[in-house]
């Protein structure tokens, strides 16, 4: 193919030397990307008859999905829980700043605040793509403030909230508007819980049980209203008791629906959430973990405490980050994962799993000093 010159369909990248991240093997295949997604090769081989049109050399590293953050609540002297006039600015900041962390989408997580912060935070996060300004924005996570006082842990006692008679009511005159919310985390003990999980799950919103004293049957019960999530397992919940383990007892429960999953998010940061209770949930339940920065610990560093922790695999610790959150907000078809026709979003890692470089759509968004590629 002469030089210069791209045929339809945009320029190929091949990127070579490397070990991918597929169906929960690292193999020692090359990338391609065209136009923000990824190729079957074999398709541009024997239907197209195309070659790449540049190659980059991955030096033996580890190419791995980009790392989704499902629980953000700021970070680098922002707050989103702040009721600014540009809370935009905020959040771009962030997203910008989480690249080198191998964060390629995230959702913005609101804790527990009174209505008129909600209505007016809300309307200035929308939902967007990332590139080089930053991690892409899934939709906000709001945690609270339908929990649990005993387990409110740093919400604020006094706006935490229950809900009335018209219960979902209740919860779109809290919120203002749900329209670019993703996730939402309440106490399935509380009184018409059980109906607003039906209402927010209708509505595509995933609901998470969190800051709760639940006992195991109600938790069960908000599962089988359609809650999927676990917002940080053991903190801001029962103890573990072997007589009602609680929501803990999610983990090995038998009465989930038929094909439902529970995911579940720890904060693996060395500090919150022993060793050994990393171990215990990843051996009880593997398919369902999920790391992540519940608190000052960037994801790549609770990805490689998680993997030192509970002594899985690699490859177990990157899905952790990547294939279960793009699952659990039922993105796996264009998220979390580098199979063929999904998002370019990829992060670039050394065998320690320290990030070298951060990919959006196939774009180099973020790239460690002297590193490659």
């Amino acid at each position: 193919m002469p030089s210069g010159r791209c045929p339809a369909g945009g320029p190929v990248l091949q990127f070579t030397n490397c070990r991918i991240l597929r169906g929960g093997t690292l193999l020692r295949e090359d990338l391609w990307v065209r136009e923000g997604r990824i190729l079957d090769p074999e398709k541009l081989f024997f239907e197209e008859r195309r070659v790449a049109d540049e190659q980059r050399d991955c030096g033996g590293c580890i190419l791995a999905p980009g790392f989704i953050d499902v629980q953000i609540n700021g970070g680098f002297g922002v707050d989103f829980s702040r009721a600014t006039e540009d809370v935009g600015s905020g959040v771009a900041l962030v997203a910008r700043r989480i690249l080198s962390h191998g964060v390629t989408s995230f959702c913005p997580t609101l804790v527990t605040s009174p209505p008129e912060v909600y209505h007016k935070v809300l309307p200035q996060i929308s939902v967007k793509s990332g590139g080089p300004h930053g991690a892409g924005v899934l939709g906000v996570h709001l945690e609270g403030p339908f929990i649990s006082r005993e387990k409110r842990g740093a919400h604020p006692e006094a706006y935490l909230r229950s809900f009335g008679a018209n219960a979902f009511h209740d919860v779109l005159a809290t919120y203002g508007s749900l329209d670019n919310v993703r996730i939402v985390t309440l106490a399935p003990e509380l009184d018409r819980s059980r109906e607003v999980i039906q209402a927010l799950t209708a509505q595509g919103i995933r609901v998470s049980l969190g800051h709760s004293v639940a006992d195991l049957r109600a938790a069960e019960v908000a599962v089988q209203s359609g809650a999927t999530f676990i917002t940080h397992l053991f903190n801001a919940m029962l103890p573990f008791h072997h007589r009602d383990p609680g929501i803990v007892g999610l983990l090995t429960t038998d009465q989930l629906p038929p094909g439902h999953c529970i995911f579940y998010g720890m904060i693996a940061d060395g500090i919150h959430t022993n060793p050994a209770a990393l171990r215990i949930a990843h051996r009880a339940h593997p398919q369902g973990t999920k790391t992540l920065s519940g608190s000052i610990a960037p994801m790549d560093v609770c990805i490689r405490h998680f993997l030192q922790a509970t002594g899985c695999s690699v490859e177990s610790a990157l899905e952790a980050a990547t294939l279960h959150p793009a699952q659990l907000l039922g993105l796996e078809k264009t998220k979390g994962s580098l199979d063929f026709g999904a998002d370019a979003d990829f992060v670039v890692l050394d065998d320690s799993l320290h990030v070298q470089a951060t990919y959006i759509s196939g774009e180099l968004v973020w790239q460690a000093e002297e590193a490659g590629p």
